[in-house]
């Protein structure tokens, strides 16, 4: 692509490609893209390779990613081939959600019309992660300046659902590993509830972002300082938000964080 379009005013590619003119201004005030091209009056032009990384930009805008995260995957030294298969596993992600969001449809629509009450686990289909939506917002807004949430973004936009659902399956044993640490009577300084943590964080480790002992022993206060959080432990074992917290910090503590 890039060598065989003629280059382009910022004027022509907004009206061929249907991308406003101020939108193209900002791209190139923020670095992001920026016209590698010149005519004889000195104006700017858009050359094949300009547009052909446009067409990333564009692309990564309509999966949702922020600006600041597109320009680290295209500055990342990926070449086109990758970002093309990033992004088709995303977009097959999304479409084996959709699919399953119409066979749920389908089925309420078949409940409506025959006047068959919808049970907890069908409104549950319907309601999906949607509901997921407003903590993520605040994830972003209270993270989305660090290293880890750059990472873990990075990571996650290349799971499919079939990945996700490993990831559960190993949350929820390790989830498992507390609760039986606890009920157990195993202290959160022993060494079933430590080993436990550890593999809390490895989980996190291997999946979102690094994160050292001293960080993790951070994460461990939401734990008991959130109530969203402590509800989710809570809801597995009673006294387990605390229980894990504690197990954290004294892990931490055996690694000399």
């Amino acid at each position: 692509m890039g060598t065989t379009v003629e280059p382009l005013t910022v004027g022509q590619v907004a009206q061929r490609f249907g991308v406003t003119v101020r939108t193209l201004h900002h791209y190139d005030e923020i670095g992001l893209l920026v016209p590698s091209g010149r005519t004889a009056a000195g104006y700017r032009l858009y050359t094949g390779d300009d547009l052909a990384r446009l067409q990333q930009v564009v692309v990564y805008r309509r999966l949702e990613l922020p600006l600041d995260r597109i320009a680290e995957l295209l500055d990342g030294g990926e070449d086109a081939a990758e970002h093309l298969r990033r992004q088709r596993a995303t977009v097959m992600s999304r479409l084996g959600e959709l699919t399953e969001l119409v066979a749920a449809i389908d089925r309420a629509l078949e409940r409506e019309m025959t006047d068959t009450p919808a049970t907890t686990d069908d409104l549950k289909e319907l309601f999906g992660d949607g509901f997921k939506d407003e903590y993520q917002q605040e994830a972003q807004e209270r993270w989305g300046e660090t290293d880890q949430w750059r990472q873990s973004q990075a990571r996650t936009s290349r799971y499919t659902k079939a990945d996700w659902a490993q990831v559960k399956q190993e949350a929820d044993a390790v989830n498992a590993a507390f609760v039986t640490a606890k009920r157990s009577g195993v202290p959160a300084d022993g060494d079933a509830a430590m080993d436990a943590a550890e593999a809390h964080r490895r989980h996190i480790e291997e999946r979102f972002y690094d994160v050292s002992h001293a960080w993790h022993r951070n994460l461990a206060e939401l734990y008991v300082g959130d109530p969203r959080f402590t509800a989710t432990f809570e809801q597995l074992e009673p006294g387990l938000a605390q229980y894990v917290h504690d197990a954290i910090d004294a892990n931490s503590t055996r690694h000399g964080a």
